[in-house]
């Protein structure tokens, strides 16, 4: 089950990689339309500035102690193994995604309790993992699976959190704030939710759960419906944890932005104290979001557990049922 994690991580960090960079053509209009609208001064505007630097980029800026900036050039890898549409370039959403997993290995490797009695950091540890294993996986997927889904669950709440966090500290980049990377979350979760129901029903009870237990007459409606639900959930992980983690560092940069926009000192004591709330607001919402996007997955997990069940069930019955005339 640990290497099954270790594989789903990489595998979702791998396709927030790939999927950032499929279309290049995004961060080529965002610069043209960064010089676009630039003002008679040349100067950019308010939303150039803002967007650019929540949008993800090949290079690094650090603002140098001596002065002026410091730029980082990231690797660029277009057409990756000779196929023309991989391009698996580094940007520094895929940088951060590096760090935050590296982090998340030392997290465990250092809170790793030496003793039957955890002490320090390895009791808020601990206390984390028992939240999520008590009052997310087993309330949600039930007592006699939830121990298998347990380890996904943290490690993909302790990787968010973290990503989340990030966002917070100067200099970096908040990799849940990029859409390619919350989708490489939720395929996960989708494929973990998948392979938890057909654990339980089995391959046919899976199908059989798509045809929504309706007469065949109506299977080219239902059909079709329940193939949508199924990828609903995780689309809606995706954009609740993408827009979440964007929406709060757009807002803190606007209310920043209102100095420059009203261009007086007066409103300066206002901007801040609201951009300084909201800067708050926002250590708070890494951690809420981690919770909910961990809450659902388990949520999706236990609905699908809990249909194969019900189906094993149904099949049970329909054979004891049948089995009664023979005697």
């Amino acid at each position: 089950m640990k290497r099954l994690l270790l594989i789903g991580l990489g595998l979702s960090l791998m396709v927030g990689a790939v999927a950032a960079h499929a279309d290049e053509s995004g961060p080529s209009r965002a610069t043209a339309g960064a010089e676009n609208a630039k003002g008679e001064k040349g100067e950019p505007s308010v939303s150039d500035v803002i967007f650019g630097h929540v949008s993800d980029e090949h290079e690094m800026e650090f603002q140098s102690p001596f002065g002026g900036e410091v730029k980082i050039d990231l690797p660029r890898i277009p057409h990756a193994f000779g196929i023309e549409w991989l391009d698996l370039s580094i940007t520094k959403h895929t940088v951060w995604m590096w760090v935050a997993a590296i982090l998340v290995v030392l997290i465990f490797a250092l809170g790793r309790p030496r003793s039957i009695t955890p002490s320090g950091f390895g009791i808020v540890l601990e206390t984390l993992v028992l939240f999520v294993r008590d009052e997310i996986a087993k309330p949600t997927i039930g007592d006699t699976d939830y121990k298998r889904y347990t380890p996904y669950l943290c490690s993909a709440f302790f990787f968010i959190l973290v990503c989340n966090l990030l966002g917070v500290i100067p200099y970096t980049a908040t990799p849940t704030g990029n859409i390619s990377v919350t989708a490489g979350l939720a395929l996960f979760t989708f494929i973990v939710t998948q392979a938890a129901t057909i654990r339980v029903a089995g391959v046919g009870g899976w199908l059989a759960h798509l045809t929504g237990g309706v007469h065949w007459a109506l299977w080219p409606i239902m059909i079709p419906i329940e193939i949508m639900g199924l990828f609903a959930k995780p689309f809606a992980l995706a954009l609740r944890l993408f827009a979440n983690m964007i929406a709060g560092h757009i807002v803190i940069f606007y209310l920043l932005a209102l100095i420059f926009i009203f261009r007086s000192v007066l409103i300066a004591p206002a901007s801040v104290f609201l951009a300084v709330c909201i800067y708050m607001l926002e250590i708070f919402v890494a951690l809420l979001q981690a919770y909910v996007f961990t809450m659902l997955s388990a949520v999706f997990i236990g609905l699908g557990v809990a249909s194969g069940h019900h189906g094993h069930d149904e099949h049970s019955d329909q054979g004891e049922h049948e089995a009664k005339p023979a005697h």
